[in-house]
């Protein structure tokens, strides 16, 4: 018959945003505990709140499933000697089954006779199983965890109660000095202590104590009173998903409420008064039809409606006071020019071993230059990227971001544009720190990508020349993720990138101008190329490629993330047509051949007198064609295509051409037209890392 099983581990209030994570963490250990100890079931449901992690496991198996099996053991003519009777061996194989030799049968395996016994083990009943879910609960793992009392145990929050029902039936578990019960807890100010009679009752009795228990249900109930709020007054709230579900996990049962505070503080930039509301005190923040921000907020108080006036009072309060302090800052940073604040940064850190940020700024000024030259930057936008790269981290050092320093950026492209900054040079401010996630978004100029890219590349080096490098999980500077955007924006702006010259002209550039501030830049060139490399990896791992052909497009001559890009896309688009093998095959051919050449390759010139078939006048007809067509604007997808149409020229070719001649320079012209068609592929990537088979 099946039954139900309740756990609910009791907790002081942990932080909001490790109660999703937990509840899913603690439903997937108990799924694989049920499932190794032979106890099926039909569904886990999970509940929630800041005070508790809840499992109710339906359809539960009242035992465990009973085991048959038929295990083989040693061969008859081990088990048995000459005349019968039974070896050591076969006593002690019966014995480690928990049988006897009497239990013994025989079966023949591929014509060999061996010895085998059937075992049959009972399961235990569904109570004596759920004991060891104490384990379940003891080695959970959390970002954070903590002792208390005089107990050496750790765990996110101090556990308080627990519940453990099977159907009606307690289930005994004790951790420390808890003891699981059937008593559970209410809301903390509104509820009690409430005796769960039965395990499906659970959600029912703590909705009589004021909690929603449900997760799902208590944010829908939410997202409900916000709707009817917003219905109400006529506004937009905006209900940010990841702000909902962290409100969600502070409360048991929610009330949401609307609050006010002064139009005089509209004038301040909305990015600081949402910041204020949302990041500060988890507020909703309003906007009527037009995104016009309004000076009103939505908030959720754990509670019912009781004294909600007094509720609502508090929070403007609090709210209040940060606005004045934001009110403030807006005002005295705009008493100072941008020029005044670029000297300040010249006494602030960027690191101890690396320079101050007016440093960092002075070496980006240089590598945008040199990246603007090479992206064909025009002259206003590169006038426009030198502005960017003299003034971008001015706003560090404004009270504004030292109140707010999330909003670093977002105020330097405000205070710009409020000194007269050119607009693209303000937004260039704001853009330089995107992406600022792995999937964040990208910049949107050119300008402000280029700025980016530098910032960037200038911190990879920088600490890369420190001896600062990311190791194993270890990356304190972030430096993965900085590279990450890079390729990222690389891609996004379809730029040429070559990522080993680039790293030795940013070298010469800034030593050239007196820019490397005593860091050594030179050894780190191929490191800092290799680093990069591999967050080009990663992105084509993101996105699930075939490991043969990220390692084609990686491994290949050039090191150039467009190339790689583009190269990548051709081999995953054409990887399924009917002719894509036969057409790798020829070319690896080829290419082995070409590796082993001991040849002088700085003259490639063909001589076809010295040509001994029709099939090597064909192909040396039709390279010379390929060569006028394979331009370095040529589009990948047509490079490849063209390569492709030389597959069975290729083998007519080795079909009638002894390529190793041992005429030497039969030898070496043949070496030469293969080595041409070589270095045509080569743009591919090492196309010998493609599993074709």
């Amino acid at each position: 018959m099946a039954k139900t099983y309740l756990l609910e581990i009791g907790l002081e209030e942990m932080p909001a945003h490790v109660v999703t994570p937990s509840i899913l963490q603690l439903k997937e250990r108990m799924a694989k505990f049920l499932k190794d100890e032979r106890l099926t079931f039909d569904q886990i449901k999970t509940f929630s709140t800041p005070r508790r992690l809840t499992l109710q496991v339906e359809g539960l198996a009242d035992k465990q499933a009973d085991v048959k099996k038929e295990v083989r053991g040693p061969a008859k003519k081990i088990a048995q000697d000459a005349d019968g009777n039974w070896t050591k061996a076969a006593v002690g194989f019966s014995k480690g089954q928990g049988a006897s030799t009497d239990d013994i049968v025989f079966k023949e395996i591929k014509g060999t006779p061996y010895v085998f016994v059937q075992t049959f083990t009972a399961g235990k009943p569904a109570k004596d199983v759920l004991a060891g879910v104490k384990d379940v609960i003891t080695k959970m793992n959390f970002p954070t965890m903590m002792k208390w009392s005089t107990f050496s145990f750790k765990y996110i929050r101090p556990i308080r109660w627990l519940v453990s029902l099977l159907d009606d039936e307690i289930i005994p578990i004790e951790i420390l000095d808890v003891k699981a019960g059937r008593t559970t807890r209410g809301h903390r100010f509104l509820g009690h202590a409430v005796e769960i009679k039965n395990a499906t009752d659970y959600e029912a009795d703590l909705a009589k104590e004021f909690v929603i228990a449900d997760a799902a249900k208590r944010k829908a109930k939410i997202r409900t009173q916000i709707d009817a709020l917003a219905k109400e007054h006529q506004w937009q709230i905006v209900v940010n998903e990841d702000l909902l579900e962290e409100v969600n996990n502070l409360v048991e049962y929610p009330t949401a409420f609307a609050g006010d505070f002064d139009t005089k503080y509209l004038p301040i930039p909305d990015e600081v008064l949402i910041t204020s509301m949302r990041d500060h005190q988890r507020f909703f923040y309003v906007t009527d039809a037009d995104d016009n921000l309004l000076p009103h907020f939505v908030s959720v108080r754990n509670g019912n409606t009781e004294n909600l006036k007094n509720v609502i009072l508090g929070n403007q309060k609090v709210l209040t006071a940060r606005l004045e302090d934001a009110a403030f800052f807006f005002h005295e940073d705009q008493q100072h020019s941008i020029q005044a604040y670029v000297e300040r940064l010249k006494k602030v850190s960027f690191h101890d071993k690396i320079g101050t940020m007016y440093e960092k700024m002075q070496r980006v000024m240089y590598i945008g230059g040199l990246l603007a030259d090479r992206f064909g930057l025009t002259e206003t936008e590169k006038n426009q990227l030198h502005r960017a790269a003299q003034i971008y981290k001015f706003d560090l050092v404004t009270g504004m971001v030292g109140e707010f320093p999330e909003l670093q950026g977002v105020m330097g492209e405000k205070y710009a544009i409020l000194k007269g900054e050119d607009p693209v040079v303000a937004q260039a401010i704001r853009e330089h720190y995107m992406p600022t996630s792995a999937d964040g978004a990208l910049p949107q100029s050119k300008v402000g990508a280029v700025l980016a890219v530098a910032d960037k590349l200038d911190s990879i080096t920088s600490f890369f020349a420190v001896g600062l490098t990311p190791s194993g999980s270890n990356d304190p500077f972030a430096l993965r993720r900085q590279a990450f955007g890079i390729v990222r924006i690389v891609r996004d702006q379809g730029w040429d990138f070559p990522i080993g010259q680039f790293e030795t002209d940013i070298q010469q550039v800034l030593q050239a101008n007196g820019a490397t501030f005593n860091l050594d830049f030179a050894k780190q060139t191929k490191p800092v190329a290799a680093f990069l490399t591999d967050r080009v990896k990663q992105w084509f791992s993101n996105k699930q490629l075939r490991y043969d052909i990220v390692d084609t497009v990686i491994k290949g001559s050039r090191q150039d993330i467009r190339e790689m890009f583009k190269a990548a896309d051709v081999l995953n688009a054409h990887q399924d047509d009917p002719e894509f093998r036969d057409t790798i095959e020829a070319l690896t051919r080829l290419l082995r051949i070409t590796a082993k050449a001991d040849l002088d390759t700085r003259d490639l010139t063909v001589d076809p007198a010295l040509f001994e078939n029709d099939a090597e006048q064909k192909l040396y007809d039709a390279v010379n064609e390929l060569e006028t067509k394979l331009t370095p604007a040529l589009d990948m997808n047509d490079r490849f295509k063209a390569l492709a149409s030389l597959r069975p020229l290729i083998a007519d070719y080795f079909d009638q051409t002894m390529v190793m001649s041992k005429d030497e320079k039969v030898r070496n012209n043949h070496l030469k037209q293969l080595i041409k068609i070589a270095r045509m592929a080569n743009v591919m990537g090492d196309l010998n890392q493609l599993v074709v088979k």
